[in-house]
């Protein structure tokens, strides 16, 4: 048993929870950040390098973005600490006032270095981009998302695969749990940079294992973070698990801070989220399928490049109030693609974004008005729904 040097964490930003659903958990909320309020359910369109692939910050504010996610890892490597700290870090950087959000950088670790290993006192690392070596520890991350400047930090932690074996998953989760109370006590101990507070949440690991998950989430509310992540979900475990573990933490995780569901994710998996009682969402879906033709809608998923769309002289979404959406039909964004003009990327990628804006306004408006548990029943299938796909090399 691990026995941590608790530290009470200070909140710097207020949450409030101003409405909540009958018959489900799923609440409205808002959070106010030095950079701007957040209303709550919340998605954050993923800036990893500092971008969001393809779109200008104003095309994001247009768009309804309330905040965005960049990640430490990438940041820290390029263009580094030195340049982000002579720039007054990443918000004057990218020309971005609002809130920004980042992740440890633990997950890139693992799923981009080219040799990691992990020790008590951290990760080391290759770098993905020129194989030179690195190491990150609790306070190190604390120091990086310092230089960042970010509004909302994580800790370093460690993501399980799936699967994994039960031993392995308490491991990393007891360094994890550990980890966290380091960051915390760094997070006291280093100074703010630029003027304004950023807050630490912890983050609930312990993979599908309710037991471990049970553990993290009861610790983690000891250390008293003013806000709490869920990660480790998502990563190819069975619908069923994932549900279980998603309900089962926000059970366990106070009714007054934010809860935060790491990577998540399609249309569909966000309002049963929301439904379970999550305010906070991230994922590279919106803009990665953007890129590939793939378009979200309040009628399901729909490829542009198929083969069928080259007479579609309709919006993908007539309800969509879109750039992309009020200017352009399906037709001519299918013919982009084929011509590889990158007008194509960028135009799909904006509707996608706005496009998840949208729906989770939406939840908020039908959380609100009480309405959130019978739409939910019926969006959901809807959302999931999927165009079939046909071949994009078919002939103009």
């Amino acid at each position: 048993m691990i026995i941590f040097k608790f530290i009470i964490e200070i909140n710097v930003h207020k949450f409030e929870v101003v409405a909540q659903a009958p018959a489900t958990r799923a609440r409205r909320g808002k959070l106010q950040t030095s950079h701007g309020s957040l209303e709550t359910p919340c998605f954050f369109p993923v800036a990893t390098a500092g971008s969001v692939k393809t779109l200008s910050p104003d095309e994001l504010v247009t768009s309804g973005v309330q905040g965005i996610l960049a990640n430490s890892y990438h940041l820290y490597l390029r263009p580094g600490l030195d340049v982000l700290r002579r720039a007054g870090g990443l918000h004057p950087f990218m020309h971005w006032d609002l809130p920004i959000l980042t992740d440890s950088g633990g997950y890139q670790v693992f799923s981009l270095a080219r040799l990691k290993r992990v020790e008590d006192d951290g990760v080391r690392f290759q770098s993905h981009i020129d194989g030179s070596y690195h190491q990150l520890t609790p306070a190190k991350v604390i120091e990086i998302q310092r230089v960042i400047g970010s509004d909302l930090i994580m800790p370093l932690d460690l993501c399980t695969p799936y699967p994994v074996s039960y031993a392995q998953a308490e491991k990393w989760n007891q360094q994890t749990l550990l980890w966290a109370s380091e960051a915390q006590e760094a997070h006291h101990q280093q100074p703010f940079l630029y003027g304004h507070p950023q807050e630490l949440w912890g983050i609930v690991q312990g993979s599908v294992f309710e037991k471990l998950r049970r553990e993290s989430a009861e610790q983690l509310i000891e250390m008293n973070f003013p806000g709490y992540a869920i990660g480790g979900l998502a990563v190819g475990e069975p619908r069923v698990a994932f549900k279980e573990m998603v309900a089962l933490c926000t059970e366990l995780l106070p009714e007054n801070k934010p809860r935060y569901l790491m990577g998540v994710g399609k249309p569909e998996e966000i309002v049963e989220a929301v439904s379970m009682g999550i305010d906070f969402f991230d994922c590279v879906l919106p803009t990665r399928l953007g890129r590939n033709g793939s378009a979200f809608s309040w009628n399901g998923r729909i490829s542009v490049k198929a083969a069928h769309e080259k007479e579609a002289f309709e919006p993908i979404d007539s309800n969509c109030s879109c750039y992309c959406c009020r200017e352009f039909t399906r037709a001519y964004l299918r013919h982009l693609f084929v011509a590889n003009e990158l007008l194509a990327l960028r135009l799909v990628s904006l509707h996608n974004v706005h496009f998840y804006q949208e729906l989770t306004a939406e939840i908020r408006r039908r959380i609100s008005d009480g309405t959130f548990g019978d739409w939910k029943s019926k969006i959901q299938e809807t959302l999931a729904a999927a165009e079939p796909f046909s071949d994009v090399s078919a002939p103009l």
